[in-house]
């Protein structure tokens, strides 16, 4: 492992989920601290000061959308990026869009898209200012083939709009 490249909170109430996260993570050089839900995110935000926090939407007690509200109403916490990682609906990035978080990665992802993403995060870019697919930007819904998902998903670029 080369030095740190910074501080991610990963937020997930799948212990599976955090585990491949946290390894993707860690073999890049991340540090890594998890939490189960977004109340425990709330708890533990202050005391790890991370550099990037990536959520899952649906979780007990306090859902990912509800916890970046709360993170960006906050003016310790406003500027942390935020990452849904979540199988979403489309309502449900709608609501990330209003929640104002900085990038999607859709349910299941590749480890290198969620690398990719938390490190252009971490490094103070948004994914909107880069494009989130591979191929230098979000792909419409209309250029993928049938169970082709996109990498990541910058919000205010997704597919369709």
């Amino acid at each position: 492992m080369q030095g740190v490249s910074g501080r991610v909170l990963v937020v997930d109430d799948s212990t599976i989920i955090r585990q491949l996260i946290t390894v993707n993570l860690e073999l890049e050089g991340f540090e890594v601290v998890t939490a189960a839900d977004g109340a425990e995110c709330l708890e533990t935000v202050h005391r790890t000061r991370p550099d990037v926090i990536t959520l899952d939407v649906v979780m007990p007690r306090l859902d990912g959308l509800r916890a970046a509200e709360r993170l960006r109403a906050d003016p310790r916490t406003c500027r942390i990026p935020l990452a849904l990682v979540s199988a979403c609906r489309p309502d449900e990035l709608d609501a990330g869009n209003r929640a104002r978080v900085d990038a999607v990665l859709p349910k299941p992802f590749e480890p290198a898209a969620l690398v990719k993403t938390v490190r252009r995060l971490a490094s103070g870019g948004r994914a909107s200012e880069t494009g989130g697919a591979e191929r230098g930007g979000v792909r419409r819904a209309s250029d993928r083939a049938p169970g082709d998902r996109p990498s990541a998903l910058p919000l205010g670029r997704l597919p369709g709009r």
